[in-house]
């Protein structure tokens, strides 16, 4: 259900590439090319009896909401358009004692065409036409296949390291107590996580194999590369350093990280007898924010890389592609999808990222408790960004006066404190497995413990049954 307060909402953002304001009722064919135009660009909310000159406002011109406008809604989503647009919800709603409908348009992850032959798609304001160049690119993108699960026919296990194999393989058994058997070859083990295939007899390495585990992954995947650049100043004019990343996608995230990491400052402040430091931005979000880059990118996208850019007031992570249907900027943090599953999962089994969900939810605790505004997410082209705002003068703000918790006034034992530490501290997540090996325990007591401190309000519980998780607040 709509509501007052969100519509009132977003005629103040007044964010045309996600909102259309008509005055009144409009005829199908124009209802359905204004529905066509944000299902194929990511969904968004058609406000019928909304004026938008001078500034957007209720109109007053919608006296009534009858079957016969609910039915229009319907056939322009489904009978005028190929395929139909499946999930169109329509509400009333009064606003300031006016009348308003509102039609929401979900992301469907199809392309949609009108039956009078054209392609919308939604640009800031306008609904414009897809032809040429533009159009080809949306149907390469409503028919390729996964990218990372393609074998490369042309590669063999001769080019991976087995070396990267081998801490790959022992990292995963650590980190998510991935059932490796030490007992089978090594050919073996990277066939039942997906890496290689047997094709007649011959091991035939994934996309994903070579990602992770190839001696020379850019010689497969050119598009394999992590651009970074610090700027003077808060344009991309002028370069302070620079660096383009290669190697296997563990071995471009380190080094994405340690980039940002030189080219960011730490400030110092003496308090008394202590001495406290920060950083200028929370390195874990900024780590999390490359990560998923890397994984969930658009590899179809040949001529274009992830791009790490650190300016004196911001850092932008960009990545080519836009969000994964049906995710959409609104649901972030609360749905699931994936482009690169093989990647993702083998990503996901050595602790270099988290299930999306919850690594956005993360970055966002993660800059809150730097004392800095929440990352910025946008949708610009075929592109998605994430912006971390920076402190700018104010580094030396953010160093926390008050609020610090002597957690044994808590009643914590020792284990818990120093997990607590892990999830806070470190951004780690925590399962009753991991925790019972950590600290040598049985799982039981492991549970009761980390129960014990989602009561205390110092950690969620995520996910259910085996999937249980803990990540600190």
């Amino acid at each position: 259900m709509t509501t007052e307060h969100q519509v009132l909402e977003d005629i103040r953002r007044n964010e045309r590439q996600r909102v259309e304001f008509k005055e009144g009722f409009i005829k199908t064919g124009e209802l359905a090319e204004v529905i066509m135009a944000f299902a194929n660009a990511g969904g968004g909310t058609i406000y019928l009896g909304i004026a938008d000159r001078p500034m957007p406002h209720p109109s007053g011109k919608i006296r009534q909401v009858t079957k016969a406008h609910y039915d229009n809604v319907h056939r322009a989503a489904r009978d005028t358009l190929m395929p139909p647009v499946v999930g169109v919800v329509a509400h009333e709603a009064k606003v300031q004692g006016k009348m308003v409908l509102a039609i929401v348009v979900p992301r469907t992850g199809n392309l949609h065409q009108h039956r009078n032959g054209k392609i919308l798609i939604r640009r800031g304001s306008e609904n414009v036409a897809l032809v040429g160049d533009a159009l080809r690119q949306a149907l390469l993108e409503q028919e390729q296949p996964n990218f990372d699960d393609r074998p490369l026919w042309k590669a063999t296990l001769d080019d991976l390291d087995l070396d990267r194999m081998q801490w790959y393989l022992e990292r995963a058994a650590q980190e998510r107590n991935i059932p490796i058997d030490p007992s089978l070859p090594l050919e073996d083990n990277l066939t039942r996580l997906g890496a290689v295939i047997r094709d007649e007899g011959r091991l035939v390495p994934r996309v994903a194999g070579v990602l992770l585990f190839g001696k020379e992954p850019q010689r497969f995947v050119p598009q394999n590369v992590v651009r970074l650049a610090r700027f003077q100043g808060t344009r991309p004019l002028n370069f302070i350093d620079r660096l383009d990343c290669t190697g296997t996608l563990p071995e471009l995230i380190d080094q994405a990280e340690q980039f940002v990491r030189r080219n960011t400052r730490v400030a110092a402040k003496i308090t008394g007898f202590e001495r406290r430091e920060i950083t200028e931005y929370p390195y874990p979000a900024v780590r999390e924010a490359i990560a998923n880059a890397v994984a969930h990118r658009d590899y179809w996208r040949y001529d274009v890389e992830v791009r790490v850019s650190v300016f004196a007031d911001r850092i932008e992570v960009q990545s080519p592609g836009r969000l994964p249907a049906p995710l959409t900027l609104d649901t972030l943090g609360e749905e699931y999808a994936l482009r690169n599953r093989l990647i993702a999962e083998l990503l996901f089994n050595i602790r270099y990222i988290e299930r999306w969900n919850t690594g956005i939810l993360r970055m966002r605790r993660w800059m809150r408790a730097h004392g800095l505004p929440e990352p910025i997410f946008e949708e610009i082209g075929h592109t998605f960004r994430v912006t971390f705002p920076g402190p700018g003068d104010r580094i030396l703000d953010l160093i926390p006066e008050e609020g610090v918790t002597d957690l044994r006034t808590l009643g914590l034992n020792e284990r818990q404190m120093e997990a607590l530490r892990c999830m806070v501290n470190e951004g780690e997540t925590m399962t009753a497995s991991r925790y019972a090996h950590m600290f040598r325990v049985t799982r039981r007591t492991a549970q009761r413990d980390l129960g014990d401190l989602v009561k205390k309000g110092q950690v969620q519980r995520v996910g259910r049954g085996a999937a249980t998780a803990y990540i600190g607040l």
